[in-house]
C-alpha cells in the first residue's frame, strides 16, 4: 500500500508542475472513510460547494467518501505525502501520527455535554493541539463534530459486567484498548470500512461509535442491542498538507478559509439531529433494541472507567487532562 500511496502522490506531485497549471484550477482531493449522508460527509460535500463558488472555479474540490480511496490507517500517510490534499480523520488518529495529545478526547466520560466540547475546541486546548500537527507536514483548519458514542453488540450491555469477554471493534487508540479492557471485552481494532461484514460473520461482537455512523453503515442490520450510554467522543480534525496549503495562492486562501469556516458551522449544527434522526430509522427498521443507561448503570461504568483517565495520564499529559477538564466543566455566564 505504501509503494501505491508513493506512486500516487508522484502522479500528484507532477500534476501540479505541469505547464498547464496556470490555466487549470487548484485541486483539492478531500478523503474521508464514512457515508456522504453522515455529519463529516455533508460538511465534505458543503465545503467542495462553497469552494468551488468563492473561488470563482479557481479551486476545484473532489470529495472521495467511504474510504474509496484510503482506509483509516492509510489515509494520514497518504496527506503527509501529498497524495491527498485534506482529510477530517478523527481525533483518535492522531495518536499514532505521534500526536498522543489529542488522545485525551477519548477519554471516557471526559465531555458532559456539546457545549462543554465548544469551548474546549474554540479555545486555547484546541488550537494548541492543532498547532502540534505542523510539525509533521500537517496545517489543521478545524474541529468537525460528530457527536456522543453508544455501544452495540448482539446482546444486552447494560451492567459492566455484561461486557466480560465481548470482542469490540475500535479505532486504533491506547485509550480505547484500555477502557474496553476497564469493562472487560477484548479490543479489535479494525478499519471503519471492515466493520459490518466483521460483524456479520463474528470477527467482532460489537463496537462503540455515534448512531449515525451505526446507521449508515447498516450496522444495525447486523447488532441486536444497543445503549445508549454517551460515554466517549468522536470528533474530527479538518487537516489539510502543510505544503500545499502555504502554496495556495494569496487570492486563493482566504476564500477557502471562508467556505472552510462556513462548512464548519454547518457541519457541526446538523450532527445532533443526524444522530437523532439514526436513532429513529434504527427503532424504526425495528431489528435492534435500545436500552438507556439507569443513573446507577451510568454511576457504576463511570466507576469502572475512571482508572483509565489516570491510567493514560502520563500518556496524554495530566497537566492537559486537567486542563481539559476545568474548561469543560466551566460554568458559563
Amino acid at each position: 500500500m505504501k509503494k501505491f500511496i508513493l506512486a500516487a502522490a508522484s502522479v500528484a506531485a507532477f500534476a501540479l508542475v505541469g505547464p498547464a497549471t496556470a490555466q487549470s484550477p487548484i485541486v483539492i482531493k478531500f478523503s474521508h472513510v464514512v457515508a456522504p449522508n453522515t455529519p463529516k460527509g455533508q460538511g465534505a460535500d458543503k465545503f467542495k460547494e462553497l469552494a468551488e463558488k468563492y473561488t470563482n472555479g479557481k479551486v476545484k474540490v473532489e470529495v472521495y467518501p467511504n474510504s474509496q480511496l484510503y482506509k483509516d490507517k492509510e489515509e494520514v500517510e497518504a496527506l503527509q505525502l501529498g497524495a491527498v490534499q485534506m482529510l477530517a480523520p478523527s481525533l483518535a488518529k492522531f495518536g499514532p501520527l505521534g500526536v498522543k495529545e489529542f488522545e485525551v478526547f477519548d477519554l471516557p466520560f471526559i465531555l458532559p455535554d456539546k457545549a462543554a466540547l465548544g469551548r474546549v475546541t474554540k479555545g486555547p486546548i484546541g488550537q494548541s493541539l492543532l498547532a502540534k500537527l505542523e510539525p509533521k507536514g500537517i496545517k489543521g483548519l478545524a474541529y468537525w463534530d460528530n457527536g456522543f458514542k453508544i455501544m452495540s453488540s448482539n446482546k444486552p450491555m447494560h451492567k459492566v459486567a455484561d461486557f466480560q469477554g465481548l470482542k469490540m471493534r475500535i479505532q486504533s487508540s491506547k485509550v480505547l484498548e484500555a477502557e474496553m479492557r476497564a469493562l472487560g471485552a477484548i479490543p479489535q481494532v479494525l478499519a471503519f470500512s471492515e466493520v459490518y461484514q466483521a460483524m456479520q460473520t463474528g470477527v467482532v461482537d460489537g463496537n462503540e461509535n455515534t448512531p449515525s455512523n451505526c446507521y449508515t453503515q447498516k450496522m444495525h442490520e447486523v447488532q441486536k442491542h444497543m445503549t445508549i450510554s454517551n460515554h466517549g467522543y468522536i470528533g474530527y480534525a479538518v487537516i489539510v498538507n502543510k505544503k500545499f496549503w502555504d502554496g495556495l495562492p494569496a487570492d486563493v486562501r482566504p476564500q477557502v478559509e471562508k467556505a472552510m469556516a462556513e462548512a464548519t458551522e454547518f457541519a457541526n449544527s446538523i450532527s445532533q439531529k443526524e444522530n437523532d434522526d439514526a436513532i429513529v430509522a434504527m427503532k424504526k427498521a425495528g431489528t435492534t433494541t435500545f436500552y438507556e443507561l439507569t443513573p446507577a448503570e451510568k454511576a457504576e461504568w463511570v466507576k469502572a472507567l475512571e482508572p483509565v483517565t489516570q491510567d493514560m495520564a502520563s500518556r496524554v499529559g495530566k497537566d492537559l487532562i486537567a486542563a481539559f477538564q476545568k474548561e469543560a466543566n466551566a460554568k458559563t455566564n
